[in-house]
């Protein structure tokens, strides 16, 4: 990079006269300075770089944890003014995500020379993200109360247990060998070395308890457990409910003769008796009345008669067969005579005489606008029964509930009777005649109170309206495909139909209809017919006119135009006069391109080389060539225009020559074995052993240091050890290249094959390798 030195004031003037002497003996020329482009700092938010930034080093790579996502590069010219691009796209800093484990991507940084020299350089960052884990085996399973057979081991899935009766949970302890991993232990979510207690199944029976682990990468293996419990000897009852009655003594799971005394007359809902056992152990078993049942269930018995019992048997069986009978006896009082009322109400209305138990008629007087009556009788023996009926048989009913009778038509009467049954069968009928009054001659009311017209259901009114007023019209815009249309009655006893073009059904006073219309330019009549109560007929009419439809748009511009890679020239302009542009900056190894083409009217339609589509790839045969490429726009009218790009692809660069000599180990990284203890008398300055030396080739270090031809401008170099590269640090100062990964080697030493090789930084291009050194990495050599 060169940039030309400028001075001012006094040192400009200094400047000018030396020029001026200079100038007398031949020296003229203009004084510059040179500085080839490179980066100044690279660094990132998240990760560590490898190698650490140097300027010289220009391949780095990025190691990101499983739990990281992303990282930012930022990267600064050695120069102020010194442009930086990252993937071709002018930027100081790029953010690099991988959401995928295991995924990588390389991104190339390239730094400018903006002054006269137009050298640049190019760097490339290389991001991983690492790869899930796999392990999804237990590293110990923890079992108490009890022991695992057989005992545990990471690759045996499947153990048993044996616990005793009284035993009703399991401890389950288990451990990960991966503490990422996670786990559920009997389907719950559990955590690494967690204690999850498991509820048993019954004596006798055996549980498996399925434990699953799930590695990182989502593989998963299962353990099984398989408890089995012992069977119990317990026949006892824990409870004895009845309903209806109560026990007698009071339960004792010793006790096993009980009675239940029971009145006559019970609620008429009352045709069983529910005895509810429960069971001290969920392991046995038992039957009422030779029926199975089951703990805590009621069973439903016989209900004695009146004056009569009924003996109920209930036999416990307990897991391991052992037998109890308890016995309740339920013993039901005769019955009573009682078939009297204590009260009756009706609503609306009142009766024409007070209530009384022995007075059986009563009548009550409603206007013609009341079509039910409220009728609610009360027994006075709870044990008797009751039935309402109204021009007809009823059920029986419930002493206090309310009825709604219907009533018969305005001008007519309803007569509704109780009838009482006393629990001896005797019967008591009482009496109510309800007189409706006649009706009120119909309403003529055909008017509507209010009449909407909108767009939707926030637009304003399209109407001005008045009851008396029965025609209207609407003009709308040829894009309305409906109207809103909602009509209220003046009169709620009236009814209405709403029709457009056709009949319409009767509909609710207040409703919203949306009308379809027809189509653009063509008028809609919708017609909304009132009927009063009385028959007569008032039509309201609304005629919508809808506007002619536009004319579709001859607009076949585009709004935009890009390609990618590449840039247009000249660059798009919607004003332009021609379609025809050229495609530069495209690399000669590219294989498609890319090409975005957006019209200026949404509707118009694009086609790409024949296929449609406002984006498509474009196959490339690679430097050198050419390559045609046609965009059609077709207005929604039909007519067309073609835009043309014409994309070059220049020939491929060649690489760099190879490196003129092998890389030589240099003597401060060549070690020997040191003469001890030392000698005056021996020959080496080193004070080696004798037959060693620091030029054999042959050293303790792992990583050493090999010096190297020094790379041309906008080249770096590269270290391969055996045929593959590695990475390395390159010192430009000292020539030298330096392994980052260890060699390999032992107390017999062993042989590696260098070599070096030189990258264009321009162009990617890498030379051939180097001649190649034999080096020994031997690591029992004592000494430095």
């Amino acid at each position: 990079m060169r940039h030309t030195l400028r001075l001012s004031g006094r040192l400009l003037a200094t400047g000018l006269l030396i020029a001026t002497g200079l100038s007398s003996f031949g020296c003229g020329d203009t004084a510059s300075v040179g500085e080839p482009a490179a980066l100044g700092n690279l660094s990132v938010s998240d990760g560590t770089l490898e190698p650490p930034f140097n300027p010289a080093t220009t391949g780095y790579t990025v190691q990101l944890s499983i739990d990281l996502l992303s990282t930012t590069i930022t990267a600064t010219p050695r120069v102020a003014g010194d442009t930086i691009r990252f993937d071709n796209q002018q930027a100081s800093s790029q953010t690099i995500t991988l959401p995928t484990p295991g995924e990588q991507q390389t991104v190339t940084i390239v730094v400018t020379d903006t002054g006269t020299g137009g050298t640049s350089k190019s760097y490339t960052v290389q991001v991983k993200r690492a790869n899930l884990n796999g392990n999804n085996s237990l590293d110990s399973l923890g079992f108490s109360p009890g022991a695992l057979a057989p005992t545990f081991d990471a690759n045996t899935l499947r153990y048993t247990a044996s616990v005793a009766n009284s035993v009703d949970t399991v401890n389950i302890t288990p451990t990960p060998s991966d503490s990422a991993a996670t786990m559920t232990v009997n389907g719950q979510a559990s955590t690494s070395g967690q204690t999850r207690t498991v509820n048993l199944n019954d004596g006798g029976q055996a549980t498996t308890i399925p434990i699953l682990i799930t590695a990182q990468d989502g593989s998963t293996k299962s353990y099984e457990i398989v408890v089995s419990r012992g069977a119990s000897s317990n026949n006892n009852l824990q409870g004895l409910a009845t309903a209806p009655g109560i026990l007698d003594p009071s339960f004792r799971a010793t006790r096993t003769g009980y009675t239940v005394n029971l009145p006559a007359t019970l609620a008429n809902n009352v045709t069983s008796v529910r005895i509810t056992p429960r069971l001290q152990d969920a392991t046995a078993s038992m039957s009422v009345n030779g029926t199975a049942a089951t703990s805590g269930q009621a069973q439903t018995t016989p209900l004695p008669a009146p004056g009569s019992n009924f003996i109920n048997n209930i036999v416990v069986v307990a897991q391991n067969g052992t037998t109890k009978v308890y016995t309740v006896n339920v013993v039901r009082a005769p019955l009573g005579g009682n078939n009297d009322l204590r009260n009756i109400t009706v609503s609306p209305g009142s009766f024409d005489s007070a209530f009384n138990a022995n007075d059986l008629n009563y009548t009550v007087d409603v206007a013609s606008t009341v079509a039910s009556i409220r009728v609610t009788p009360t027994l006075d023996d709870p044990a008797a029964t009751l039935t309402v009926t109204a021009n007809g048989p009823g059920p029986i009913t419930t002493s206090g509930q309310t009825h709604i009778i219907p009533l018969r038509d305005a001008g007519l009467s309803t007569t509704i009777t109780i009838a009482v049954r006393a629990p001896n069968g005797s019967i008591k009928p009482y009496t109510i005649t309800v007189d409706r009054a006649a009706p009120p001659p119909p309403s003529g009311n055909n008017n509507l109170s209010a009449l909407t017209v909108r767009l939707s259901t926030s637009s304003p009114n399209l109407i001005s309206f008045s009851p008396n007023t029965t025609i209207y019209t609407v003009d709308v815009a040829s894009t309305v495909a409906s109207i809103r249309v909602t009509p209220t009655l003046d009169d709620p006893a009236a009814t209405l139909t709403v029709t457009a073009n056709g009949p319409g059904p009767i509909t609710t006073s207040g409703q919203t209809h949306i009308i379809p219309l027809r189509d653009a330019g063509l008028s809609t009549t919708i017609t909304i017919a009132v009927r009063a109560p009385n028959g007569s007929i008032k039509p309201y009419t609304i005629t919508v006119d809808r506007a002619a439809p536009p004319l579709p748009s001859g607009n076949n511009n585009l709004q935009s135009l890009t390609v990618s890679p590449g840039t247009l020239s000249p660059s798009f302009s919607t004003t332009r006069a021609r379609t025809d542009y050229a495609v530069n900056d495209v690399n000669s190894s590219a294989t498609a391109i890319t090409v975005t083409a957006i019209p200026q009217d949404s509707n118009a339609t694009v086609e790409i080389n024949n296929q449609g589509g406002n984006s498509r790839s474009i196959p490339l045969t690679g430097g050198p060539s050419t390559t045609e490429i046609e965009v059609r726009v077709i207005a929604p009218n039909g007519t067309d225009r073609t835009y043309s790009m014409t994309v070059t692809q220049p020939e491929p660069a060649a690489p760099p020559a190879p490196p003129a000599s092998e890389p030589d180990l240099i003597a401060e990284d060549d070690s020997c074995p040191l003469l001890e203890p030392p000698s005056p008398e021996n020959p080496d300055p080193d004070g080696c052993v004798p037959g060693t030396s620091r030029s054999d080739n042959i050293t303790t270090f792992t990583t050493p240091r090999f010096r190297i031809p020094q790379p041309g401008p906008g080249q770096t170099p590269n270290l391969y050890v055996d045929g593959t590269r590695v990475g390395s640090i390159f010192d430009q100062a000292a020539n030298t290249l330096q392994p980052t990964t260890p060699l390999s080697g032992d107390n017999e030493g062993i042989q590696h094959s260098i070599t070096s090789t030189v990258t264009n930084t321009a162009t990617n291009r890498e030379s051939n390798p180097s001649d190649s050194l034999t080096v020994t990495i031997s690591t029992g050599q004592s000494g430095v």
